[in-house]
Parts: C-alpha cells; structure tokens; sequence
C-alpha cells in the first residue's frame, strides 16, 4: 500500500509537471495532437498507479520522451508556417460573405443544425445577420457578424475612447498583493492612502480591494458589504 502511495505522488507530480511544460492552455484551446499527447500522458501514468507489477521508469522514460517531442514539435512550428499548417491544418470558412460555404460543412460533417447551433452560442439565433463564421483548428468557432448586426462599440458613440485599464486585485483576504500594485505601477504609500481615506486601519480587515477598469478604488470587508 505504501509503494501505491509513494508512486502515485511521484506520477501525479510528473504528469503535472508535464502538462505544465506543454503550456498552459485549456483542454477545449488545444490542437487535436495536443490532445492526443494529453491522452497518452494520462493513460500510462494511469497504468503505473494501478498495477505495482508494472516497472515505473516503463511510464517515467515514456511521459519524458512524449513531453520532449511535444516541446520540440511546438517550437518547430512556431518557426515553420509549413509545419504548422501540415500539423495543425488550417482556419475553415462556415459563412464567406453571408453565404453558407456547403463544401467545407460537408468536408468538416457539419450538419446546418450543428451551425445553427454554434451561431445561438455566440449569441446569434438569426444565421443570417453572420458576415462571416470559421472554425478555428483548435476547434473553436469565431463568428463576425454584419455590420448593423453586431454590439454597439464604445468607438460608435466616441471618436477618442479614453484608455482602457486591466483591473487589479491589491489585497487578498487580508494579504497585501504586490503583484497588483506593480502592475497599476502603484506602491504601499498610495495603498496606505487609499486606505486612510476609506477609513480602513488595516489591509487585514478587508477581504479584497483593488481598481476597476475605471482605475477607481474598490474594497470590500472580511464581515461583507461592498464598498467604493
């Protein structure tokens, strides 16, 4: 039982280090031979937890070799447009101009059902106000719908937008999070201000504080109650 335990961390450890070292995309963001690696990666190092009789450096030497290959092939295609393309394939068009392209839904088995469905989870139950629709090689699909079909852009109503901003979480159930200060180019000097102006004594007397998109000041208290 003690060597199930003690191989099972060292598996678990490596398969996480592995997948780590492909990248850190979604299972839904990756290109089919990605999730054919996934798979394999997963399956040995299912067989070497279940079974004491099967040697580990059998699931070990294999999930390296695969992680390596996986490393290489992905930085080979990112310097070849060839590879890449042969590998991964290429984007293909649903909707070209308004107009179902039959071929590539044929091509694809995507039945005009299976479209319509696709369009209703981009938010588009009428198929025909899409200009244009692809699906992605990762298997995603992007729509771009016609001009006075899609949402209103904050540029239809100002010529000069003013400059967006990510929002930052600055504490962190009570944790000063110098992270989010770096990155609004914030220090502990502007924090203790915005604090003593929001009449808090102590960061750990807050749950989460940080800036919106807006750059204002947002807190919220361990005891509940949004603030601003």
């Amino acid at each position: 039982m003690a060597l199930i335990f003690i191989r099972t961390i060292l598996l678990y450890f490596l398969t996480l280090i592995a997948m780590k070292a492909m990248g850190k995309r979604q299972l839904g963001q990756l290109q089919p031979f990605e999730v054919v690696i996934v798979l394999i990666v997963s399956d040995m190092a299912t067989l070497a937890m279940q079974s004491n009789t099967v040697s580990l450096l059998n699931s070990v030497v294999p999930i390296l070799i695969i992680t390596l290959l996986q490393i290489l092939l992905s930085l080979l295609t990112m310097k070849s447009e060839k590879l890449r393309v042969l590998i991964c394939g290429r984007p293909v068009s649903l909707i070209t101009n308004g107009k179902l392209n039959e071929k590539n839904m044929t091509r694809l088995r995507i039945h005009i059902n299976d479209l319509q469905e696709m369009c209703r989870s981009q938010g588009y139950f009428d198929i025909s106000g899409i200009r244009n629709a692809v699906m992605e090689t990762n298997g995603t699909f992007s729509v771009q719908p016609r001009q006075d079909k899609r949402p209103l852009q904050v540029g239809d109503m100002l010529s000069d937008p003013p400059p967006e901003r990510w929002p930052q979480l600055v504490i962190l159930d009570g944790i000063v999070n110098e992270g989010g200060l770096k990155a609004l180019g914030r220090d502990r000097n502007w924090l203790d201000k915005q604090l003593k102006q929001a009449r808090i004594s102590s960061p750990a007397e807050l749950f989460v504080a940080g800036c919106d998109e807006e750059g204002a000041f947002f807190w919220q208290k361990k005891e509940g109650g949004a603030h601003s």
